[in-house]
């Protein structure tokens, strides 16, 4: 029985039943899930069987389940439904998402097709969809809904109760209400729980709560997801150039921006330039190559510069061969112990930990983390040298002061880039491990060099 309920079994079963030409079963097998399993069900039968079948399901879905099922799909899938369905569809399902759900789906759709909605939606609708789509895509307009919760600063405990009863359930939350003077200036908030456990002809007046957190509707996504994680609240309110409440963002939303976010700089930190929202599979080749080939140049040319400057102390290694042997270790070790601060770093900044300010604190710290690395792994080294490579002294001596050297230096670096790179506009996450270890590269071979250079011509 438990084989029954296991999803994969429960698709293929689906699928089984639509290349029958089966629909009927098809449809009472999706019901048995709820409208996150049923998106993720209609997701497979969209790569296979197909369009075809499922259009033909999501058809039969009841309207007011078919509805959450579109809103839980990817936006390419909602995309290919949309192109599979008859206009009166397409309304039916405009007017049934919540605002700001409508405002994603508008956004991704043809003009042809937005156009032909908007000719059919109230002026007032209209007028209102028009402003919200043109906010900057990752603005925190952008992510805003108008479906909250407005008090006026007159009214009672009661009065607010009855108007929360009667406009509830058209509101993405009611757990926090926005109260506003006759000029919609936000001037508090009132939580769900005060206006409960008030006195009916209490003035919510005496509730208020003044002391508010709030972004602007021009605000970056990113600074938005901050003030969210930051503050932990469930909505924040938006206002516009002069203070005026024009909507809310609640946490459901911003997780869909965290999540870019983080996508984000995972791909920097690897080297590759934005990919867009689309999943691996669905990217083209000829865009992955695009995303990747930049930084791989880049990092390519720093390799020849460090070659370069190999090339250039080929006297010293034609008479001390034995140094070579241990370049590819310092090299390594520069590269991960700045990779290893730089991360620390981007990570401190992307949760707020860590500001420009910090930057002196930053570096002092880490010299102090990379004197005692440097040491500790210098002495590994020397021991190694003298005992079981059987090299000189000088070699010995050579290549632990040039450890010592290398990890204070790559530390300092991968704490300070990330830093620098925000000073002038540049995302932090670009300066990790590719960057860090191209750089590393380059100072491991200048001071393992000089120093050689400079140690056993004594």
């Amino acid at each position: 029985m438990e084989n029954e309920k296991r999803p994969e079994l429960v698709i293929a079963r689906i699928i089984e039943f639509l290349d029958a030409k089966k629909y009927i079963r098809a449809r009472d097998e999706i019901l048995k899930f709820d409208a996150v399993e049923t998106a993720e069900a209609l997701e497979e039968i969209l790569e296979k069987p197909g369009i075809e079948c499922a259009v033909i399901l999501f058809r039969m879905l009841p309207k007011d389940v078919s509805v959450d099922v579109f809103s839980y799909l990817p936006v390419d899938d909602q995309l290919a439904i949309i192109n599979a369905i008859t206009d009166k569809e397409v309304k039916y399902i405009i007017d049934e998402l919540d605002f700001d759900d409508m405002i994603d789906v508008l956004e991704e759709l043809p003009a042809n097709i937005v156009d032909k909605i908007l000719e059919k939606t109230p002026k007032e609708e209209r007028k209102l969809i028009n402003t919200f789509l043109h906010y900057p895509e990752d603005s925190a307009g952008s992510l805003m809904t108008p479906d909250y919760i407005s008090l006026q600063k007159n009214m009672t405990a009661g009065e607010a109760m009855a108007h929360i009863r009667a406009v509830g359930m058209d509101s993405e939350t009611i757990y926090t209400c926005y109260v506003k003077d006759r000029g919609r200036k936000l001037i508090g908030i009132v939580s769900l729980r005060a206006l409960v456990v008030a006195e009916s002809d209490a003035p919510i007046a005496g509730m208020l709560n003044g002391d508010m957190v709030y972004v602007h509707v021009y605000d970056d996504q990113e600074k938005v997801s901050e003030t969210f994680k930051r503050y932990g609240f469930l909505a924040i309110p938006v206002v516009d150039n002069e203070e005026r409440l024009v909507g809310i963002i609640t946490v459901d939303d911003i997780l869909d921006v965290i999540e870019e976010e983080y996508n984000e700089d995972v791909e920097r930190m690897a080297g590759v330039l934005d990919s867009g929202d689309a999943e691996y599979l669905d990217t083209g080749v000829f865009k992955h190559v695009a995303s990747r080939l930049p930084w791989l140049i880049f990092l390519m040319i720093s390799a020849m510069l460090t070659g370069t400057i190999i090339r250039s102390f080929e006297a010293l290694l034609s008479n001390a061969i034995s140094l070579a042997a241990y370049l590819p270790m310092l090299m390594g070790t520069g590269g991960n112990s700045g990779s290893q601060s730089a991360t620390l770093i981007i990570r401190g900044m992307a949760t707020g930990d860590l500001e420009l300010r910090d930057a002196m604190r930053v570096l002092w710290k880490e010299v102090r983390i990379s004197l005692i690395i440097g040491l500790v792994l210098s002495s590994l080294n020397f021991a190694k040298i003298l005992l079981l490579d059987r090299e000189s002294i000088w070699v010995a001596v050579t290549v632990c002061l040039a450890m010592l050297v290398i990890v204070t230096l790559a530390k300092c670096i991968g704490g300070l880039m990330p830093m620098l790179a925000k000073r002038i506009g540049i995302d932090p996450a670009l300066m990790a491990a590719p960057m860090i270890s191209s750089l590393t590269d380059l100072i491991t071979c200048i001071s393992y060099f000089t120093l050689a250079t400079v140690i056993l011509s004594i």
